[in-house]
């Protein structure tokens, strides 16, 4: 089971889509005293993040 997750996020990370379990963990590590937000938002805001910078577009 922990090598079929480790193949899921290597797929997620080669197609660029965002890992909400990392930045758990990078949360709980650098940011204790914060809440992190929750998946959906997460979503969110990485695809906004990747999709509204300017030179991101090939149209």
């Amino acid at each position: 089971m922990e090598r079929l997750r480790w193949l899921a996020a290597l797929v997620r990370k080669l197609i660029g889509v965002p890992d909400y379990d990392s930045y758990l963990r990078h949360m709980r590590a650098h940011y204790p005293q914060c809440t992190p937000v929750d998946p959906q938002t997460f979503a969110t805001e990485r695809l906004n993040a990747r999709y509204t910078r300017a030179g991101q577009r090939c149209c």
